[in-house]
C-alpha cells in the first residue's frame, strides 16, 4: 500500500472521529431537563418495562380468571 494513501485515509478517519466527538459534546451540553411530552417510542419502552399493577396483577396472583 502506498504511504500517501494510508495518510489520507487516516486523516479522513480523524476528521470523522472529530465530528463524532463534537456531536457528542453538543448532546452532553444540552442534556438539561426537557420540556414537553416524551416521544411515543419512549413511552412504550417504559410501559413494557413496568410490572402489571392493579386488578390484573391480583387476578394473576390468585389464579382466578375474575
Amino acid at each position: 500500500m502506498n504511504l500517501t494513501k494510508i495518510l489520507a485515509e487516516l486523516r479522513r478517519e480523524r476528521e470523522q472521529i472529530d465530528e463524532a466527538i463534537m456531536s457528542l459534546e453538543r448532546l452532553a451540553a444540552g442534556s438539561g431537563p426537557r420540556r414537553g411530552r416524551p416521544p411515543a417510542w419512549l413511552k412504550e419502552q417504559k410501559t413494557k418495562a413496568r410490572p402489571t399493577v392493579g386488578k390484573e396483577a391480583s387476578a394473576a396472583k390468585s389464579g382466578s380468571g375474575a
